[in-house]
């Protein structure tokens, strides 16, 4: 391995698995994880808009969390490919058999910020169904409920920091 990350072509190399609440900054650090070790970069949440041909809203407002989880249950565990960076939802490990696939096949890292710094980052913003037209209470309840799950992973870095400084401590503690 280099002091870049992981060497993509070495196929023994257990993917990166991101985890945490919306808005913790899986998608952007796994892209500058990706990009300073040349890996794959597999975020879900795009995947399934991909697969579906729709956003996650509209797929919320036509199907509903279960035909979101559904899908999302079916397209993780192609992913998890060896080199890999994986971006996960939120919401992609409450369901223990997805649980033991991630936990079983990859490096799992939490990035662990604290609510009220996400609360910041996602109350405004449109296109997350779980947050939209919902009080920081509620929010905040879903975090509390999800994070004993995030807890479990194998590391937990500080994502409370630029973007840059947790991809850096994430590519040393995928590199170990």
């Amino acid at each position: 391995m280099s002091s870049r990350g992981p060497h993509v072509e070495d196929p023994t190399q257990k993917p990166l698995a991101l985890i945490g609440f919306m808005g913790s900054g899986k998608s952007v650090v796994g892209a500058i994880v990706a990009e300073r070790a040349r890996a794959p970069l597999f975020d879900l949440d795009l995947m399934i808009q991909d697969e579906a041909g729709k956003s996650i809203t509209e797929i919320f407002a036509t199907g509903g969390e279960h035909a979101f989880r559904k899908l999302e249950a079916r397209l993780l565990p192609s992913t998890l490919q060896p080199g890999a960076v994986v971006a996960l939802g939120g919401g992609a490990l409450i369901n223990d058999a997805s649980w033991a696939i991630v936990a079983g096949r990859a490096v799992t890292i939490y990035l662990e910020v604290p609510f009220e710094t996400i609360w910041s980052r996602i109350s405004k913003v449109s296109g997350r169904p779980l947050a939209s037209g919902r009080s920081h209470d509620d929010v905040e309840s879903l975090f509390e409920r999800r994070r004993p799950r995030y807890e479990q992973a194998l590391h937990r870095v500080d994502g409370d920091r630029p973007p840059a400084e947790v991809a850096d401590e994430v590519i040393k503690l995928w590199s170990a």
